[in-house]
């Protein structure tokens, strides 16, 4: 895919800038008909997009419409439902020191948004955001990535035939477009992708104080306790773990399990990993593929590499279509490579731990993930919440967080800033302006020189 020239990435801010500052893109009515727009575009190429996602990643079409479209037009949808309410001016309480002046809180766009996406759900995570956008009354230049080319001429080509370039518009290439793109002013840049790139992207908004969404990653972890139910621990493990290969920044990244349980649960694991795949995971249409050679190679390198570190359960590649099947890695050195980078990919270290407190110690020895996961009683569960720090959490399941559009999604630390989803869209894209309003006629006398009503200003204030 070529990549877009510097001088079109100008030509492009330029021209959203200046439609932003008609004021076009303010009025509620002109959000909502866009949102609608997007959403009939997603309709009309619902077909060629699940043909670019199995040509691109091997995503079947019940996965990516459960883990990509689906998403995305609920979220369109709640938009429609509640962008007028989320727009509308609040009224707010006056101290009495202010009175007889008026206080409001009114929203505003924040302007002109860049919104840089991943590859492992490279629709969600670029149009998701851009509905945020649209909601709050912004522009928006998109870059989808290039390690999904197909997926992303897709949405370059729906995009281009739904909004006006001034309005909405993609850019593609590689990262020194993305270098390009960072040397512009925004008012806004919401980006999904790694901690390492999270940095870069914050280092190029720091030069002009541009504000920042940073949606990261990190390495996830599972609790499961003694008393956990094993087999529900199991399935829902093995579903989350292979859902898009393991490629999903909430995926679990590994396990710290009670000593006593280990080989059993790593059993079960197995078990419910040939139920939802089947014996041979490479036959089935639902097991997706790493993205590109290098992505195989690395995750490869965690099983059957010079640094392995820890007993290998499963293992089985296949270079020519980048497949790795289900893997399990039976106490790796804490410091081996598949315990300090985050896996993305199919394969799952398990680490025993002897007490719970020695696992709580582990993990908030590290930087803060993403997600953390835990399997045992619910009351043990909102302990190790309280006693660790995570973007997300769930309690006796994974992933299934980020679907509920009413809470959060988003990191802390390492793993990111600011969230997403829901109203938390609107708001990523809005600013909240403090109006006071105060009467022209009546005018107090307590707050000018040379403070005559001091004494009994204070004794009125206590």
């Amino acid at each position: 895919m070529t990549n877009t020239s510097t001088e079109r990435i100008r030509e492009l801010n330029r021209l959203q800038r200046e439609y932003y500052a008609t004021g076009a893109t303010r009025g509620i009515a002109f959000r909502k008909s866009m949102l609608r727009k997007l959403l009939a575009a997603i309709k009309e190429w619902e077909k060629p997009l699940y043909e670019a996602l199995w040509t691109d990643l091997h995503k079947s079409e019940q996965e990516a419409f459960l883990t990509e479209v689906s998403l995305v037009t609920g979220e369109i949808r709640n938009h429609l439902r509640h962008v007028s309410r989320w727009a509308r001016t609040r009224c707010k309480p006056t101290p009495m020191q202010m009175l007889p002046s008026r206080s409001r809180i009114v929203t505003e766009p924040l302007g002109s948004a860049l919104i840089i996406a991943p590859w492992n759900y490279p629709f969600q995570l670029l149009i998701n955001p851009l509905v945020g956008a649209i909601s709050a009354g912004c522009t928006a230049l998109l870059k989808p990535s290039p390690y999904v080319p197909n997926v992303s001429r897709v949405i370059e080509e729906m995009i281009k035939a739904t909004f006006d370039e001034r309005y909405i518009a993609v850019v593609q290439g590689n990262r020194d477009v993305n270098a390009a793109l960072l040397e512009q002013r925004w008012d806004i840049i919401f980006f999904t992708g790694s901690p390492s790139l999270g940095r870069i992207v914050m280092a190029g908004a720091s030069k002009n104080l541009t504000p920042v969404v940073l949606e990261l990653g990190g390495k996830s972890p599972c609790f499961v306790t003694a008393d956990a139910d094993i087999k529900l621990a199991a399935k829902r493990l093995a579903w989350g773990k292979a859902l898009n290969a393991g490629q999903t920044c909430i995926a679990p990244d590994y396990v710290l399990i009670d000593k006593s349980i280990r080989d059993e649960f790593v059993d079960e694991y197995f078990r419910q990993v040939h139920s939802l795949l089947g014996e041979d995971p490479q036959q089935t249409e639902h097991f997706v593929r790493l993205v590109n050679d290098k992505a195989f190679e690395r995750v490869k390198s965690y099983i059957d590499g010079p640094d392995v570190s820890g007993t290998v359960r499963g293992g089985r590649t296949d270079p020519a279509t980048r497949y790795i099947e289900p893997t399990v890695v039976l106490d790796p050195a804490p410091d081996s490579a598949v315990m300090t980078n985050e896996i993305f990919g199919p394969v799952l270290p398990v680490c025993t731990y002897e007490s719970l407190d020695e696992a709580i110690a582990f993990v908030n020895g590290r930087e803060k993930p993403l997600a953390l996961y835990f399997f045992g009683k619910p009351s043990d569960g909102r302990d190790v919440v309280r006693r660790t720090s995570s973007g997300g959490a769930c309690i006796n399941d994974t992933i299934m967080h980020i679907v509920n559009e009413k809470v959060p999604f988003g990191g802390v630390g390492n793993s990111g800033m600011g969230h997403y989803h829901g109203k938390l869209s609107f708001d990523a894209f809005t600013h909240e302006r403090a109006v006071i309003t105060t009467p022209r006629r009546i005018d107090m006398p307590f707050r000018y020189m040379p403070y005559k009503l001091y004494k009994l200003f204070r004794r009125i204030l206590g």
